[in-house]
């Protein structure tokens, strides 16, 4: 009933959204002048941008007409068709006098003798009429539809199309809307952008991963990640990228636009184009972005602070005396005995919040300076980027250095040249250890609160270094003598001496680039040959000091480096043929590609030092025998691709794509597989008898259906492995060999057949626009491991073994309810809906069960297994305990049904305002810090332990009554429950951001050509269910796990952040 009423809410939200979209476009559709909406290829109204001028020819046969009547002008405007324009903008120019027309597109204005009318409308080309042209009779002018605009295109697989041909689903998005969160990486300023397009920011840590599904998860074992082709190259670790290197994303989501990547295209593909020389006119740019970000904790946690730590662990005394026959001390001093913590009655001196001694305020900045120049025949980009991105926890951060730069240029009439290089180099230390041990993620929730950061000494205040007495557990009998008992607890590091000494430094270099030729044999026949390269050097160095626990010091000191490098280059060759005649359009291309990836490891461990002078940069002073690992790793590819778009009349549109694709991944009976789809639209607002339906401007239907693949899987996963080590043999070290995987000559490809239904509609000159697309994805031969008899000496095999579907509707609103000469206002609102099934498992369906994971015919692949919390005992030895089922069963999931965002982009005069609102439901969050938080008190935790603690006359609650482990009372842990369970949904205010465009008036006595300053709040503030405990619902503390998608151990906090910026162009 719950979900059911928060999907009547969202509807009812929807509505009313819509129809005040469709009321303000209807009554007040005007334009801004000299202006056009440039409506991206997902129909997002992606802001107001210049449109170039255009004078018009007057002739007695044209369309506008007026009279003039003193400095009166009265007139109507037309199209081509004869139909009134409802709304064009009618301004006297270098003045803000102006007017709109109405619905017969009739308008009336008083002018100045000398004045010059300029008409404008989205979508059609500005012209400007001087007044006196109306003297003394009629005059007429047609306002034509901007060609501009009518040949969009897009960028697709290996080329272009014309947006109106495109038979896919495709999602856009401009370089510069994605830049306005300043985030380190471009995934952050995707978010909510693309229908379609699920992004998970699961970390604070500056340059932490980013997890990205397109309509949904389609593989058990295999990777999830959408390949990433940048300017035509494939590319690892796109997180990484500079976002202002950028200039716009293509996502492409359906099998008409994706399986041209064949083998490697299942999960989508998202096309980025980065930033080359100058293109509008010759000369030179130069500009600069900058920012500088304040960053501060969005939310804490509830923690126990010293007073209330005490009260629970002396109430926890009386319960154990109470219901388990103890006789302990109720008096404090008899347990709080150390004079550098309490005082002589046992009460705690410090009252430390850890979390804020943890962590900070940060500052970060990001500069990129462009310099772009174009001549008669060739361009150049020259783009230099520095970026510091402090984090939350002390000592963490990400640094980055990015140089990019382009060159391209046709020396000749049959060639042309394109070049693109970049570096890029991050460094950084990282304080989210994801998951386990007493890392500061974890102890600055757990450290008592009655500790201070360090001792009256000067030495660091760590868990257990409090010294504490026997007291009396059991008093004495006549049979036996008292049994006393010493506090212990669990060894925690001190947060800030974690983070102030423990080192894992990280250091990222990227090289990224490629060449490639055009050979133009025809007007409408192109070859083109490229050549990739994309290569990545990782470097780990780590310590963890002698005396910091569960890093170091029950080693003696720890040191850890590792290096490894990733080199992947890619030959394509390919034949386009562009072409129009008569009705026809086509637009076909042929060719083949080889890729290669080689990978190298190396790493050593280090122990037990006799000081921590050296760190990491003398593992040879440890005195324990080192461990050291290597490894390498290659795969190759060869495929051959083609596709053919065919257009008849602006109408009726055909995409045939094919790729046949070869892995060395595979077993030899299927190293090669076919990969085809096919696609259908139907633009039928072009049709003519659509003529006599003004009021729909755009009115397009789509179809595809298509086969992917999905090659993401262990290099050597279908042969037989040997493994290779050392043993000691008669005190001797000696070589060991054994074969440690076996063969599978059958495995074959993950496939996913993919149908996709769409319609793209448009109201009032697109002032209104829908694009909504359903989809049915099924794919089959999931990879997993099978497990294996024990007689043949294997525990499992990779095999195919199941099949997943998704079924989902991408929804994205796009609205102009106001636009004029002062204000103008955009709006999108986004919907995505996704359900995922396990539909196929093994042989026998026989269901996997692992606490996030799980797999089960009929559930989502992302599903929580575990066991029902049935209540607490009110009575018996278990009193106070929680009553936990005894079978396992689904308790949740980490994926959600529904995302969504809705922006409004607003401008008055010279003032912009973004306002970005993103929200999810029908998910949920498995909080699995609780385990030590709050269903024990060890250490210490949340404030629920004192104030939601069961006791008789308190029994609505999932808290169990407290009892105090450091002196052996309690129980065992409880196990993974629904308890622990709680609702992912949640609505956030992403970015409001306020900005100021200097006038060319102001600008121009400054010496600068365009300058914008603006103001920007992130994560403004978040509403999410008060059953969430944690810092974040979407977060993760399973590092890049396939479903470790909201399971949360003790994940890294994110800022609210707010920035300052400048974009100047001289």
């Amino acid at each position: 009933m719950k979900k059911e009423s928060r999907f009547l809410n969202v509807m009812k939200f929807s509505t009313l959204l819509l129809s005040t979209c469709s009321v303000s476009a209807l009554a007040t559709p005007a334009s801004l002048p000299n202006s056009n909406s440039n409506i991206q290829g997902n129909g997002v109204a992606s802001g107001v941008t210049s449109q170039i001028e255009k004078r018009a020819e007057y002739t007695h046969e044209n369309s506008f007409y007026m009279i003039q009547q003193g400095n009166q002008i009265n007139g109507v405007v037309i199209d081509k068709k004869g139909e009134p324009i409802i709304g064009a903008n009618i301004m006297e120019k270098g003045t803000s006098n102006g007017t709109i027309t109405d619905f017969d597109g009739k308008f009336s204005l008083n002018v100045s003798a000398k004045a010059t009318l300029v008409i404008s409308y989205i979508g059609y080309t500005t012209q400007e009429i001087p007044a006196s042209k109306a003297t003394g009779g009629s005059l007429t002018v047609t306002l034509s539809e901007d060609t501009e605009m009518m040949d969009e295109v897009v960028v697709v697989g290996y080329g272009t199309m014309r947006k109106s041909d495109v038979t896919g689903s495709i999602a856009s998005t401009r370089g510069s809307d994605i830049l306005k969160t300043q985030s380190f990486s471009a995934l952050d300023g995707l978010k909510g952008k693309a229908s379609g397009v699920n992004i998970f920011s699961n970390s604070g840590q500056p340059g932490a991963g980013i997890r990205v599904l397109i309509r949904g998860v389609n593989t058990i074992n295999a990777s999830t990640d959408p390949l990433y082709v940048v300017d035509g190259v494939v590319m690892e670790d796109f997180y990484l990228l500079n976002p202002n290197d950028i200039e716009n994303i293509e996502v492409l989501k359906d099998a008409s636009s994706a399986a041209i990547y064949g083998a490697r295209g299942a999960n989508g593909v998202i096309l980025v184009t980065t930033k080359r020389g100058k293109t509008d006119g010759d000369g030179l740019s130069i500009s600069y972005q900058g920012s500088v970000s304040f960053g501060t904790m969005a939310r804490y946690m509830e923690t126990l602070t010293a007073s209330q730590w005490q009260e629970a662990f002396m109430q926890g005394l009386e319960n154990s005396n109470t219901y388990h026959g103890t006789n302990y001390s109720l008096n404090r001093a008899d347990h709080f005995t150390d004079p550098r913590y309490f005082d002589e009655n046992g009460n705690a001196i410090y009252d430390t919040n850890w979390q804020k001694e943890a962590t900070r305020t940060s500052v970060s900045h990001n500069h990129q300076l462009s310099i772009q120049q174009a001549g008669k025949n060739s361009s150049m980009g020259a783009f230099l980027n520095y970026t510091d991105q402090q984090g939350l926890l002390l000592n963490s951060y990400m640094k980055r250095i990015n140089a990019k730069m382009t060159y391209d240029a046709t020396p000749t009439k049959w060639l042309s040249t394109s070049v693109n290089l970049l570096v890029n180099h991050s460094w950084g230390n990282n304080a989210d250890h994801g998951d386990g041990g007493q890392n500061a993620l974890r102890t600055m929730i757990e450290m008592p609160a009655w500790y201070p950061v360090k001792n009256t000494d000067g030495t660091w205040a760590d868990d257990n270094t409090a010294v504490f007495k026997d007291v009396v557990k059991y008093a004495a009998t006549a049979d036996s003598p008292a049994q006393m008992v010493r506090f212990s607890s669990e060894d925690g590091a001190n947060p800030v001496h974690f983070l102030q000494t423990v080192q894992r430094k990280q250091y990222r270099t990227q090289i990224f680039g490629n060449v490639g030729l055009t050979f133009h044999i025809l007007p409408s026949l192109d070859l083109r040959t490229q050549l990739g390269i994309d290569s990545h050097n990782y470097t780990n160095r780590e310590y963890g000091p002698r005396d910091v626990h569960d890093f170091g010091k029950s080693d003696q000191g720890n040191a850890y480096q590792s290096n490894s490098s990733t080199l992947y280059w890619q030959e394509e060759t390919y034949l386009t043929y562009k072409n129009s005649f008569g009705n026809h359009r086509i637009n076909a291309m042929v060719g083949l590609s080889w890729q290669e990836r080689t990978y190298e490891s190396f790493n050593a461990t280090a122990k037990t030092f006799a000081d921590d002078y050296y760190g990491y940069h003398n593992m040879a002073a440890g005195t324990q025998r080192p461990s050291v690992n290597s490894d390498h790793d290659r795969w190759a590819m060869n495929s051959y691709f083609l596709r053919v778009g065919y257009s008849y009349g602006d109408r009726y549109m055909a995409t045939v794509t094919g790729r046949y694709d070869g892995s060395s991944k595979f077993g030899k009976n299927n190293k090669y597989a076919f990969f085809p789809s096919t696609g259908l639209a139907w633009y039928i607002s072009n049709e003519e008898f659509m003529k006599k339906v003004p009021v729909i401007s755009t009115l397009k239907l789509h179809t595809s259906y298509g086969i992917m693949g999905n090659s993401e899987i262990g290099t050597y996963a279908s042969l037989a492995t040997i493994g290779q080590g050392t043993t000691v043999i008669g005190g001797e070290t000696v070589t060991t060999a054994y074969l440690s995987k076996m063969a599978n000559k059958d495995l074959k490809w993950e496939k996913t057949a993919q149908f996709d239904l769409g319609l793209n509609f448009g109201l009032f000159k697109d002032r209104l626009s829908f694009d909504v697309s359903y989809y049915h994805k099924y794919t089959s031969d999931l990879l997993y491991s099978r497990p294996l008899p024990y007689s043949t000496g294997f525990s499992d095999i990779t095999a195919n073994i199941g099949e997943v579907s998704n079924k989902g509707v991408d929804l994205m609103v796009s609205a102009i309810p106001v636009t004029n000469h002062d204000f103008t206002w955009s709006a999108t609102l986004n919907l995505n809906y996704n359900k995922n099934k396990v539909e196929k498992l093994g042989a026998n369906n026989e269901t996997i069960w692992n606490n996030w994971g799980t797999l089960k015919v009929g559930e989502s692949l992302s599903s929580f297994g575990g066991y029902e919390w049935l209540g607490i005992y009110d009575s018996g030895d278990q009193i106070g305990r929680s009553k936990i089922a005894t079978e396992k069963t689904i308790l949740g999931k980490g994926l959600p049904d529904w995302t969504g965002s809705f922006i409004h982009n607003l401008s008055y005069k010279n003032f912009d305002l973004t306002v970005d609102m993103q929200f999810v439901w029908g998910v949920d969050v498995l909080q699995d810090f609780l385990h030590s938080t709050q269903s024990r008190f060890l250490t210490s935790g949340l404030s629920t332990i004192l104030t939601d603690a069961w006791t008789p006359t308190h029994t609505n609650t999932t808290v169990q009554m407290i009892y105090d482990r450091p002196y052996g009372d309690g129980y065992s842990d409880q196990n993974f429950n629904s308890s622990w369970i709680a609702n992912g949904s949640y609505f956030r205010m992403n970015m409001l951001q306020l900005g100021y465009t200097f006038t060319p008036a102001m600008t121009r006595k400054m010496g600068i050509k365009n300058m914008r300053l603006y103001f920007s709040v992130n994560n403004a503030f978040m509403i999410c269910s008060k059953d969430f405990k944690g810092y974040d619902p979407e977060s993760s503390s399973k590092g890049s796990e396939t479903w470790g998608q909201n399971v949360l151990f003790f994940a890294y906090p994110k800022a609210r952040t707010y920035t300052i910026g400048a974009n100047v162009t001289f």
